[in-house]
């Protein structure tokens, strides 16, 4: 009790001395632990960190024929190209555009990883459940580009396997991919397809850390499978549910950048062009630097609105969260 007293009444720089003292030799214990981590932080650190040094750019007129000095001594023009965009025809379309898909991912890309986990985790039958596991994450390994490339050979007008059911049946070939009535639904179609069974994952290693015993408590009071995930299984994984939601709330400005980039035309551009699709024609297209920058920032600063909202909420409902 006096040790404790004694620590306790220590000055806040003593504690950090002590705290310094013992970092190293811990470090140096575990230096190849640390050497594994060493490439991750390194790649976060050159394509993460050092990049947004170039922030200040949305904050200039740059132009790509000036050079690199041109983002030190540039003019400063404060907020002119986020007011550029603020009062843009494409503003709400972007947003909209964006919001919507990435709305539609979450509410049926999300359950679908939870469901296909609680499926898989009441299959009895070892070797089933293996093939099962393994035909559904095979999807996240595929490239976005061949995923696209894919898309549209199924959808094709000449020779796409839809269009050709579609004639033998009697009716005709219909463009799919130049529908604005289609385009977000296959989007969507195509990222469920694609991050279902990898999402299952986290779910699955969560229900494994849930107590046997109390499903076999549940068995002698009567309750039937649902029950038992429903009152047992859900509420177990129900901390990972809320990081892995609020992650997914964090990335909502973030519609699958990729996968439209391929697949979009300028007949679906009305329902499909997203924030990061107009960054890319404006800053690598037209070269308007400093205008895509300071909208690629408007999406960020908002992306972590987004996420602190979420995070907030979530403590608030059933104390988990992401800190």
């Amino acid at each position: 009790m006096e040790a404790l007293n004694a620590e306790v009444s220590e000055s806040p720089a003593e504690l950090r001395a002590v705290g310094r003292r013992r970092l190293w030799p811990a470090i140096k214990m575990h230096r190849f632990y640390y050497l594994l981590i060493l490439p991750g932080i390194l790649y976060f650190l050159v394509f993460d960190y050092i990049p947004m040094f170039g922030i200040i750019i949305a904050f200039k007129d740059i132009s790509p024929f000036q050079g690199v000095d041109a983002i030190l001594t540039g003019e400063w023009v404060g907020l002119k190209h986020f007011e550029r965009f603020w009062n843009s025809y494409y503003f709400w379309n972007v947003m909209q555009n964006t919001l919507l898909i990435s709305g539609y991912k979450l509410i049926f890309g999300f359950p679908a990883s939870i469901l296909l986990a609680l499926l898989l985790n009441e299959l009895r039958n070892a070797a089933f459940k293996r093939i099962v596991q393994t035909i559904s994450y095979l999807p996240h390994f595929i490239s976005t580009v061949v995923v696209a490339g894919l898309v549209m050979m199924l959808l094709s007008t000449d020779g796409g396997l839809i269009n050709n059911l579609i004639v033998a049946f009697g009716g005709e070939s219909y463009h799919f991919l130049g529908s604005p009535g289609y385009f977000r639904s296959i989007l969507v179609i195509s990222h469920v397809w694609q991050t279902i069974g990898w999402g299952s994952i986290l779910y699955l290693a969560a229900m494994s850390g849930i107590d046997p015993g109390l499903y076999e408590a549940a068995r002698m009071d009567g309750a039937n499978r649902f029950r038992q995930a429903w009152h047992i299984t859900l509420p177990g994984i129900a901390p990972v549910i809320a990081i892995m939601l609020i992650l997914s709330i964090g990335g909502l400005l973030s519609a699958g950048f990729e996968s439209v980039l391929l697949l979009y035309s300028p007949s679906v551009y009305g329902v499909a062009d997203i924030i990061d699709t107009y960054v890319y024609r404006e800053g690598l297209t037209n070269l308007n630097y400093s205008f895509a920058t300071a909208v690629g920032l408007f999406k960020n600063v908002l992306a972590m609105v987004l996420i602190l909202g979420a995070n907030y909420v979530s403590k608030k409902m059933n104390q988990s969260g992401i800190w």
